[in-house]
């Protein structure tokens, strides 16, 4: 597995990123929700208002059957979110460029492996009703706002 930026790492490790997916994936789990209980089918303009309520821009690529949230430049740096919602988990990508160099761009789950071990593993959130989805992406959007802030702070 590629190594993790240092910029990035130090990032994540500021804002404690593994322990509070740990939590997030724990509250969310599949013990709470099993498989036959998710929210398997989706309103599309659902979610967009509620990625928009939230303060983003979202867009849905329909190629790729994920959300993308548009890009925030701030100084030298290009912030994105794409959000997969698949079979009631949520999967997320924080994307990262510095100066057009690409410094993150994988899923969550690579970066416990990353920081931790190999074989760590943290498990996608998963969704029953829309609240929980929301109640999952506010605690999302506050893991990237602070991931913004210590990253160019």
């Amino acid at each position: 597995m590629a190594e993790m930026n240092p910029k990035i790492k130090d990032a994540l490790l500021k804002i404690s990123f593994v322990e509070r997916y740990e939590k997030l994936s724990a509250h969310f789990s599949t013990a709470r929700t099993p498989a036959n209980n998710r929210l398997i089918y989706i309103d599309g303009e659902e979610v967009m208002e509620m990625i928009q309520a939230a303060g983003y821009s979202p867009r849905f690529n329909t190629k790729e059957k994920f959300y993308k949230i548009e890009e925030e430049h701030i100084g030298k740096y290009i912030f994105g979110i794409h959000i997969i919602l698949r079979d009631g988990r949520v999967e997320l990508v924080w994307v990262v460029k510095e100066n057009g160099t690409l410094l993150l761009g994988s899923p969550w789950g690579t970066y416990s492996k990353r920081l931790i071990d190999v074989n760590y593993r943290i498990k996608p959130p998963v969704f029953r009703t829309y609240e929980d989805l929301e109640a999952i992406l506010k605690i999302v959007f506050e893991m990237y706002e602070d991931f913004k802030n210590t990253l160019i702070a």
